[in-house]
């Protein structure tokens, strides 16, 4: 026994089931057979079996059985008899309706009338359009209207769209007009991919004589199709401007292409011409909460006025609405120059010391906005000594101790070398942290405790569980078992860190808290394993306040570092710049930090180049035309 089959049989032991305690009250039971049979018939899609059961004309009621599922786009009908009247030789069923509204969504229920009568001392249904549903009536037919709300924007911090206009273009069809729908639809699907049934019950469902959109094509596209779509007789093309073109910064934000049918098999749902998907960045991670709402309706039409009636309205399921992040304009565009002007391939990160909300992410071509400045996993060369700092003062080391900056040092096995000026000379501990001479400060690793180190380290956010929509790195580093461990972390070798991460760190010495990172205010939940659906609720860790002794320090160590230390290329006018640059490197590519602060504006430079003062290169330009834009 087929499916179907089976289905069909269910249905009617279903009805059937009514009929002994409908039967009861009443003496000839073949009323209720009438019923039974023109349900189960109607409901199993055996229209012929159904229109036997009526005193219309078979042709005539098979056809409008049929053409109801069509216009519907139903997948399924299901009816439940609900009670029986009779009145002399007239008999009058009660029956629920559920309509699945298929690629539509919604199930639409309502409650119908069989009025029946003995037609040669047979029970037939009276047939009359009013059958399929009480207020249809002859002359009339059923449509459903979905309407897209549209996609919302991606807004900066002030509530502008980060989204410029795109031209998209949409092939439309008026279904009165077409000669050959199927025909059409066949063309259609072979130079588009979009299934034949799926764009055949789009046309089916929809008012005769309104414009229905089938496929929306993107510039490239479009440019590769059209003179296949102008081919086929019935299609109609016309252009749609949508803000989808992303500003900067244009990875993080994401891009959006129209939908394609790759993208319907991958996304599944009521996807339809004019609906867009987020293909990167934010606009994938929250493609379900930007796209995708509808206002479906179930209508009349009358075929001679083309007047319409409402039959039932379905708001949106699920609401959309614009995604608040946290990037400002003025910021991004200080932080896009700054890298522009240099010669060195690089990367940029801001944040607001006081919240740790993302305010600008910027990169050079060479490098990814989302996979390297925020999820990239980069030495730190002696930028991490400012984790060290804690440890020193458990030490009781002085600031003003003489340390010597050799040009090579041994610690416990491991060995380093300084690269540059101060080599060979004795300065302080500070002046060793401002220039960072890794010789000099990886010989503390004998005084300072590697748990300490560790500890700190975890207070400054390494290795913390923050989250974002997009992918981000906090950090990690290995266990410091001994000296040399100690001592390589000291001078970032066995530690990995993410731009972002480093400026966080930067952050949390100008506001002495450590603080997640932010990047989207509303909505607040997102669920980082899911690409589609940012849903869930992820807890984010609770800020640390950071010792005011070793905050006091770091801000005294990185305020040389810029009045006198290697980090001088970092001084802008404004409020007094505090940072420190490092030497690292990624493979044989030479990479150039700096890490620190004008304001409440904390930033990480990685800079690739031999130059260790490329990154403070790099923060100058950049505080320098925040402040101009100020």
């Amino acid at each position: 026994m087929t499916g179907k089959a089976r289905r069909a049989v269910a249905a009617a032991l279903a009805l059937a089931a009514t009929a002994p305690m409908l039967s009861a009250c009443f003496e000839e039971p073949s009323a209720h057979e009438a019923v039974r049979d023109f349900l189960v018939g109607w409901q199993t899609g055996d229209y012929a079996a159904a229109a036997r059961r009526t005193d219309g004309d078979e042709k005539v009621v098979r056809k409008a059985l049929e053409d109801a599922k069509l216009q519907l786009d139903a997948a399924s009908f299901r009816f439940d008899v609900k009670g029986m009247r009779r009145a002399a030789d007239e008999v009058e069923a009660d029956f629920e309706a559920e309509v699945d509204l298929g690629e539509n969504n919604p199930l639409w229920e309502y409650e119908g009338k069989l009025p029946l009568h003995l037609v040669d001392g047979r029970w037939k249904v009276r047939w009359s359009p009013g059958v399929l549903h009480p207020r249809l009536r002859e002359g009339q037919r059923f449509a459903v209207e979905v309407v897209s709300k549209g996609r919302q924007p991606i807004l900066d911090r002030t509530g502008d769209s980060l989204q410029q206009e795109a031209t998209l273009h949409v092939a439309y069809v008026i279904p009165a007009n077409l000669k050959n729908a199927d025909e059409l639809c066949e063309r259609l699907a072979k130079v588009t991919g979009f299934p034949q049934d799926r764009l055949l019950s789009r046309i089916r469902s929809a008012p005769p004589n309104v414009q229905v959109p089938l496929v929306t094509f993107g510039r490239t596209r479009f440019a590769q199709l059209r003179d296949q779509l102008t081919a086929i007789p019935g299609i109609q093309l016309t252009e749609q401007k949508q803000a989808l073109a992303p500003d900067s910064p244009e990875q993080i934000v994401g891009t959006v292409t129209a939908v394609t049918a790759e993208a319907v098999q991958q996304l599944g749902g009521p996807q339809r011409a004019g609906d867009t998907v987020g293909r990167t960045g934010l606009q994938k991670a929250y493609q379900e909460h930007l796209t995708g709402s509808t206002d479906t309706r179930v209508i009349t039409v009358d075929l001679k006025t083309m007047q319409k009636t409402e039959l039932k309205k379905w708001e949106p399921g699920r609401s959309t609405s614009s995604i608040r992040t946290t990037l400002d304009r003025a910021t991004q565009r200080a932080a896009d120059t700054a890298l522009t002007a240099g010669a060195s391939p690089g990367m940029l990160v801001a944040v607001q010391a006081s919240t740790g909300e993302v305010m600008a992410v910027s990169s050079t071509k060479e490098y990814h906005q989302e996979k390297d400045a925020l999820a990239g996993r980069f030495s730190p060369g002696t930028a991490f000594s400012i984790m060290s700092v804690e440890g020193m003062l458990k030490a009781r080391l002085s600031p003003k101790q003489k340390i010597a900056c050799p040009a090579e040092r041994s610690v416990a096995g491991a060995g380093f070398r300084q690269v540059g000026s101060p080599a060979g000379m004795t300065p302080t501990l500070q002046a060793n942290f401002a220039t960072g001479c890794v010789t000099a400060l990886t010989s503390l690793a004998r005084r300072i405790d590697g748990a300490d180190l560790e500890a700190s380290a975890a207070r400054f956010g390494i290795e913390s569980s923050w989250t974002l929509p997009l992918k981000g790195f906090s950090g990690s580093m290995k266990p410091l078992k001994n000296d040399a461990a100690t001592a390589q972390a000291i001078a970032g070798q066995n530690v990995s860190v993410s731009p972002l991460s480093m400026a966080l760190v930067a952050g949390a010495v100008a506001s002495g808290t450590w603080r997640p990172p932010v990047l989207v205010t509303d909505p607040q939940t997102f669920d980082p394993s899911a690409e589609v659906d940012p849903a869930k609720a992820v807890k984010q860790p609770n800020p640390v306040k950071i010792p005011e002794e070793t905050v006091s320090t770091l801000r005294t160590f990185m305020r040389a570092g810029v009045v006198g230390g290697s980090a001088r290329a970092a001084a802008a006018p404004g409020d007094p710049v505090h940072g420190i640059t490092a030497a690292a490197a990624e493979g044989q590519k030479p990479l150039a930090w700096f890490v620190g602060w004008q304001g409440d504006i904390a930033v990480a430079v990685l800079a690739q180049s031999s130059d260790p003062t490329a990154g403070a290169a790099v923060a100058g330009r950049f505080f320098r035309g925040l402040n101009a834009d100020l």
